[in-house]
């Protein structure tokens, strides 16, 4: 392993703590701890909200998983999931200055991991779930946000949810559609498949098909588990879709790939005119852009070496930022509707095929996000400041 770049760049890990205080002499020792950090503590103790002025956890979010659903590596456990939770905590840092601790469990009993973030919790300012397994995910992150009055978010969830919008809203503008009128697809129905389908039906989209492994989700079908059976009952229900994926995507104006499947050439004939098309596995499209783009006007994928990414990182960390800022209890679907909108609206006059979304390292990106989300917060009424 030695020599290979990849491998060089992870020694020793991709993150340490650093402090931000000196710590010259004695004196800045008597009040960095013992004996003048006894009178802050005796402070905070009488009221506890001073922690937001004299801790770190208002700035500081834990990035916890059980490593059951790693990128695309799946349940490969909490050791090896701690490279991609590094990571996540540095592009916190990087991109929204926020504090990212990554926290691998070794646990997948739900649970088991609902009570131990909830007893960690008073060290931070926010949950980001990542990496835990559908559907596993949906209860805990449900009964989580139930327990705690500080940020939980799923970040496999929403923010990939986010920034599929903000592209959808920006590709549809491009090829003269309205949400109301668009026929949307959508394979793949885990954390993100169901997060995507929710917030596109928020965004005002009324003819959505979502697909598992056996099919269309619809009530009819009696093998469906509780949140795939009230997905159902928002989308495919309300048109009477069914069938198969060939059998919804013909006509269809919007493909959305969150499955690691393949989609057959002449499948991908047979869509409308000017189709948009979000083939988002990683590594390996649904779609390859080389055959996606013989029928469909946009494209985006999950990869970074083809135009119009769909990157959790414009979203996730700008979001914490926005929620840390407002000293948000909870992260709302307001606040979410807002950071894509923040998102489509850097596209600006620069909108072409290939530019529906901005791109990662876009300074604009963060400072936007975290914006629009502290606005939103502050109008659904989950602001402290």
């Amino acid at each position: 392993m030695a020599g290979d770049p990849v491998f060089d760049l992870h020694v020793g890990g991709k993150m340490e703590i650093s402090a931000t205080v000196p710590l010259a002499g004695r004196d800045d020792l008597s009040m960095a701890y013992t004996p003048g950090v006894a009178r802050v503590c005796s402070a905070i103790a009488e009221d506890p909200s001073l922690t937001q002025h004299y801790t770190w956890v208002p700035n500081t979010v834990a990035v916890v998983t059980d490593g059951t659903a790693v990128l695309g590596l799946g349940d490969i456990g909490p050791a090896a999931a701690m490279p991609v939770m590094e990571g996540k905590a540095v592009l916190f840092k990087a991109f929204g200055g926020v504090d990212g601790i990554p926290i691998c469990l070794d646990t997948t009993d739900t649970e088991e991991i609902i009570e131990t973030v909830v007893r960690m919790a008073p060290s931070f300012g926010g949950i980001n779930l990542e990496d835990i397994s559908a559907p596993r995910c949906f209860e805990i992150e449900d009964r989580l946000k139930e327990r705690l009055d500080i940020p939980v978010f799923h970040d496999d969830q929403h923010g990939t949810a986010v920034v599929t919008l903000a592209a959808l809203w920006n590709a549809l503008k491009l090829t003269g559609r309205e949400p109301a009128s668009t026929r949307v697809v959508i394979q793949g129905a885990g954390a993100a498949g169901v997060a995507v389908a929710k917030i596109l039906v928020e965004a005002g989209v009324e003819d959505l098909a979502v697909l598992d492994r056996k099919g269309v989700l619809n009530s009819v079908r009696g093998d469906l588990t509780p949140s795939k059976r009230a997905l159902a009952e928002i989308t495919a229900d309300r048109t009477g879709r069914s069938g198969d994926l060939v059998d919804v995507l013909a006509g269809a104006d919007v493909y959305i790939g969150v499955s690691g499947g393949t989609v057959p050439e002449e499948y991908v004939a047979m869509m409308a005119p000017d189709s948009i098309i979000f083939a988002m596995a990683n590594p390996h499209p649904e779609v390859h852009p080389d055959v996606a783009h013989k029928y469909a006007r946009v494209v985006a994928t999950g990869r970074s070496d083809f135009p119009n990414q769909i990157n959790n990182v414009l979203a996730f960390p700008g979001i914490f930022r926005g929620a840390f800022d407002a000293r948000a209890t909870a992260i709302t679907e307001g606040m979410k509707l807002a950071a894509a909108q923040a998102l489509a609206g850097l596209v600006g006059d620069d909108l072409t095929e290939a530019l529906v979304i901005p791109a990662p390292f876009d300074p604009r990106v963060g400072p936007a996000v975290a914006a629009a989300v502290a606005e939103a917060a502050r109008r659904d009424g989950v602001a402290r400041a």
